[in-house]
């Protein structure tokens, strides 16, 4: 059966992609996002912090607030040549969506605009709030984005209850998994001194290579917790290493080890420093560390919530998602910590940051249903059953 090219949801997701908007850039995509938001009744407020455009629009002004999360910024598209189509063309061959940005995360933020146009046409006075919060800043440094954003919001006294951040979830069929949490990520960026020398004359230099050794081999075996039922154990991949002058004659003066650890919520920032910095001192290292914290780990529990999303999703794909904490992190990290119940639902992932990334069309299609659904799920759950 041919896809309609002309659907709404697809329509939107291919003028979002035709806006080169590699982060932190906008192109234009957060203008487009709120003039089709104020025609559907929304409260439009441009938020821009440093060189980050940000885009809060709101409905409504009783009950509870479900915040649609996203971001228009997309990562660069490498070699322009290697890719079948223009990376920015939004071109549609055999009901594929292509273009940077289709799948991670503009076709998202199209689905989630159109379901809510319908939604609010069928349902003007839902018996909750309904808010859009777009950043130009999740795939770049994360500074000026969504967590200024949430700073804001607490000066007005905002407080956003369920959040669906559209980031691609799925893992082989569109809502085959979605997000329940995340797991923390926090970098150790270590120098280890020791002294310059020639490598003949050893014992007038240090080596800070030799005596760092013994501390990273047991860096590396620490067992930081065993997991639990939503999160697979923390580990550290040490990311970077770099030592000597590029002569080979010469000791090293300083070696710099640079540690990442993704951590689960039976792991805390303050155990994990504080274990790194008693192996350091047992091994008697000289050395200068600095720690930075990119999200703590953060897990919505099965509720409402979480219930209304599966419903969605087998309701218009008649499979029932399973939750999952695997992956990186997200703007959710910046959400949960407010109180926020906070999941991640969007399309295939497979082919994110990549070239020819793209997404088919029929699931930008589902994908609106499925987020129409889940409003639909919520109005049920929060209208007292004397009003159905």
């Amino acid at each position: 059966m041919s896809i309609d090219n002309q659907n709404a949801t697809v329509s939107l997701a291919q003028d979002l992609i035709r806006r080169a908007s590699i982060t932190p850039d906008d192109a234009g995509c957060q203008p487009l996002l709120a003039h089709r938001l104020a025609a559907a009744g929304f409260a439009i407020h441009p938020l821009r912090f440093g060189d980050v455009d940000n885009l809060w629009a709101i409905y409504g002004t009783e009950g509870k607030l479900f915040c649609f999360a996203g971001h228009t910024d997309v990562v660069p598209t490498g070699d322009a040549a290697a890719w079948s189509q223009p990376p920015f063309a939004a071109h549609i061959n055999n009901e594929v969506l292509i273009g940077r940005g289709s799948a991670d995360m503009k076709g998202s933020v199209a689905a989630m605009v159109t379901a809510v146009e319908r939604f609010l046409t069928a349902n003007p006075t839902p018996p909750f709030r309904i808010a859009f919060l777009i950043t130009s800043d999740e795939e770049g440094v994360a500074i000026n984005g969504t967590v200024k954003v949430v700073d804001w919001l607490t000066t007005q006294g905002e407080h956003i209850d369920w959040c669906l951040v559209g980031e691609p979830s799925s893992r082989l069929t569109l809502g085959d998994e979605y997000k329940i949490g995340r797991r923390g990520s926090i970098t150790g960026n270590l120098v280890i001194h020791g002294k310059q020398g020639h490598v003949a004359y050893p014992h007038l230099a240090d080596n800070p290579v030799h005596r760092a050794a013994p501390f990273l081999a047991e860096l590396t075996a620490i067992e930081w917790d065993k997991g639990n039922a939503h999160f697979p154990p923390s580990t550290l991949q040490i990311a970077n290493i770099h030592a000597g002058t590029g002569a080979n004659n010469v000791i090293p003066g300083e070696l710099s080890v640079q540690f990442n650890l993704r951590f689960n919520t039976e792991s805390t920032v303050e155990k994990i420093q504080a274990r790194v910095g008693d192996l350091l001192a047992q091994h008697q290292l000289r050395h200068t560390l600095n720690w930075s914290l990119s999200g703590q780990p953060f897990l919505t529990r099965t509720g409402d919530f979480v219930e209304a999303v599966e419903a969605a999703v087998m309701h218009i794909t008649g499979t029932k998602p399973q939750p999952s904490t695997a992956g990186g992190t997200s703007d959710g990290r910046f959400i949960a910590p407010t109180g926020a119940q906070v999941i991640e639902l969007g399309p295939l992932n497979a082919t994110i940051h990549q070239i020819d990334e793209q997404v088919p069309v029929a699931h930008l299609i589902d994908l609106s249903k499925i987020y129409e659904a889940l409003l639909n799920e919520l109005t049920t759950r929060q209208t007292p059953p004397h009003d159905q």
